[in-house]
C-alpha cells in the first residue's frame, strides 16, 4: 500500500494543563512529535503532513531533518477541527485514505499504524479505528472527504462521524494502551514509570507548572 495513502501528524495543541510543550517531551532523547513523524513515515505515505499551531517555531526545529510538509493552523485556539480544516486546505484532490496520528501517545508503534491501514482498506467503509477505554479513537485511518464535513466537531474532530458509523462497518484495533496520552504533568510521571517519556523531561515540566500556579 506504499504510497496509496497520505499521512498526518496533529501537532497544533497548546499544552496548557502540562505547562510545556508536550510535543517536545522526549522517548530515548527523541522529541515526542519526531517520533511521531517517523512512526508515520513508516507507512510510507504519499505526503506527510504535520499540522503545528502553538509552540509552532521549536516544533518545526524539532523536524528538521524529517521530509515533511508543514500545514501552518493559525486558528489552533479554537480546537482540534481547526487543524483538521487546514489538512483540508493543503489536500487538494486527493481522495484516497487519510492516516491521522496525535503525537502524544508515548506507547504508539510502526506496527499499530500498518496494521491500521491493512484494516481500513478491507473495511465497507473504509475507515479504521483504535480502540481504547470503550472509546474510538487516533490513529484513524479516514477517506479524504471526511476533512470537508460541516460536521465536525470543535474538540471531537471525528469522533461524531466514527460514532454514527456501525461496528460491522469499521476496522478496529484493540490498543488499551493508546489511551493513555500526555496531558497533566501526572501523567507525563506515569509515562515515565512505564518506560515511556523520559525522565528529565518531565521534572521539568512539572516545575513549569509549579513556577506558573506560584507566579
Amino acid at each position: 500500500m506504499s504510497g496509496a495513502h497520505v499521512a498526518v501528524v496533529l501537532a497544533a495543541g497548546g499544552s496548557s494543563r502540562l505547562g510545556r510543550p508536550k510535543q517536545l517531551l522526549t522517548r530515548d532523547g527523541e522529541t515526542l512529535v519526531h517520533r511521531a513523524v517517523r512512526l508515520v513515515s513508516t507507512t510510507s505515505p504519499s505526503r506527510m503532513l504535520v499540522v503545528v499551531g502553538a509552540w509552532s517555531d521549536p516544533v518545526i526545529d524539532a523536524l528538521a531533518d524529517s521530509s515533511c510538509e508543514i500545514v501552518h493552523n493559525a486558528d489552533w485556539q479554537r480546537g482540534l477541527a481547526t487543524s483538521l480544516h487546514a489538512v483540508a486546505e493543503v489536500l487538494g484532490s486527493f481522495n484516497g485514505p487519510v492516516l491521522v496520528s496525535g503525537c502524544d501517545q508515548p506507547a504508539l508503534d510502526s506496527e499499530h499504524l500498518r496494521a491500521l491501514l491493512v484494516h481500513a482498506h478491507s473495511a465497507p467503509s473504509r475507515v479504521a479505528v483504535t480502540r481504547y477505554g470503550g472509546v474510538s479513537g487516533v490513529p484513524v485511518v479516514v477517506p479524504a472527504a471526511w476533512f470537508w464535513q460541516d460536521g465536525i466537531g470543535r474538540d471531537q474532530g471525528f469522533g461524531p462521524s466514527l460514532r454514527a458509523l456501525p461496528a460491522t462497518a469499521l476496522g478496529t484495533i484493540d490498543a488499551p494502551e493508546l489511551g493513555f496520552d500526555i496531558d497533566t504533568p501526572e501523567d507525563a510521571a506515569a509515562a515515565v514509570a512505564r518506560g515511556w517519556l523520559d525522565a528529565s523531561a518531565v521534572v521539568s515540566s512539572i516545575k513549569a507548572v509549579q513556577a506558573r500556579r506560584t507566579s
